[in-house]
């Protein structure tokens, strides 16, 4: 069963699970822990505000069910979110498992927000105000060109990207979440940290505006930011399209001809296409993919092994471990006691 809540729902549960937030930090009135109905999920958004206009937010928790949550329009910050475990989908991005989504400051329309249930929820949230962000470009605030369009005015759309978590990033993001600090020396270490996972995605960002061609609108790139050749813009939409199935579909992903049918290509099309924008055929694509995303369930240590196997859609458990072992060189069930132990 769906879980809907209206704008004035969501608002209004906010409100009142703040009221009763508490402070895991007794020392620091700004740092909150907020539990929201049982009805809704089991775990916590851990809300840290580190100055004015810069705020971090760790999110932990499993969904009771599918969740529709209205969002009303408003005037948004600068937000970066890391997935390192579930996804969520709204008019403008599709966030999937080891994925980060970029905001831009502007405008945020109306709009609706789903987050399933199929997997524990591990996400590290940074927000940034236009001002904090812009007093990093030095006194006179002004941007490189490269970056101008992260800052739009409250009545013009704002900009999103969605990009692969990289190793670099997850090493931070676990970072944050397992703080070992308290008081000044917390605040000053999750400043530290929030900016440099926002200096990688910068970084990104960066590459991605410096390679593509100096149009009104650019072109779409490959994960890896080299700008696309030789491909349509209606071909590489379906080829984002054949990767968005895949991944709604780990467990029982379609045959490759079935996928070409889906999204309009021919099999050789969507394989060669697949690889150029992906870097990997589907199916190699999608083998990695389970891999990394079994790594992080593992991590978050909430399922045995044998439901991190079916949850990212390998049917045999020796199978899933011999695969796992191939990839990272140990085996699941010790890579999961040893995280554990380092927790």
């Amino acid at each position: 069963m769906t879980i809907t809540t209206s704008e004035q729902a969501a608002v209004e549960l906010y409100q009142e699970t703040a009221a009763q937030a508490r402070h895991p930090d007794a020392t620091d009135p700004h740092d909150r822990l907020l539990v929201y109905p049982a009805w809704l999920w089991d775990g916590y958004i851990r809300e840290v505000e580190l100055r004015e206009g810069f705020e971090i937010q760790v999110h932990h928790y499993r969904l009771r069910d599918r969740w529709d949550a209205a969002l009303a329009e408003r005037a948004e910050w600068l937000s970066f979110h890391f997935h390192l475990s579930g996804q969520h989908q709204d008019s403008y991005t599709e966030v999937h498992n080891l994925e980060y989504a970029l905001y831009g400051s502007g405008l945020a329309p109306k709009d609706w927000i789903i987050g399933t249930d199929r997997n524990p929820i591990l996400e590290v949230h940074i927000w940034l105000s236009p001002q904090v962000f812009q007093s990093f470009a030095g006194q006179d605030g002004e941007l490189p060109p490269a970056l101008r369009h992260l800052v739009r005015p409250a009545d013009q759309l704002y900009y999103t990207r969605v990009g692969k978590v990289s190793r670099a990033m997850q090493r931070v993001l676990w970072q944050i979440i397992r703080c070992p600090y308290q008081g000044i020396t917390k605040r000053m270490f999750l400043e530290s940290k929030a900016l440099e996972a926002v200096m990688l995605v910068l970084a990104d960002e960066l590459k991605i505006q410096q390679e593509q061609p100096s149009t009104h609108e650019s072109p779409k790139t490959w994960e890896g930011g080299a700008a696309l050749a030789n491909l349509k813009p209606d071909d590489i939409d379906r080829l984002h399209q054949a990767r968005s199935i895949l991944l709604k579909h780990l467990e029982q992903p379609p045959s490759l001809m079935t996928l070409a049918q889906q999204v309009g290509l021919n099999s050789r099309a969507l394989k060669e296409g697949f690889r150029q924008v992906f870097g990997q055929p589907p199916f190699t694509y999608l083998h990695d993919h389970r891999l990394e995303q079994a790594r992080q369930l593992l991590e978050t240590g909430e399922l045995k092994v044998s439901e991190v196997a079916a949850a990212v859609g390998f049917g045999d458990r020796s199978h899933f471990a011999k695969q796992f072992r191939t990839k990272f060189g140990i085996n699941p069930k010790l890579y999961q006691a040893q995280r554990k132990k380092f927790c």
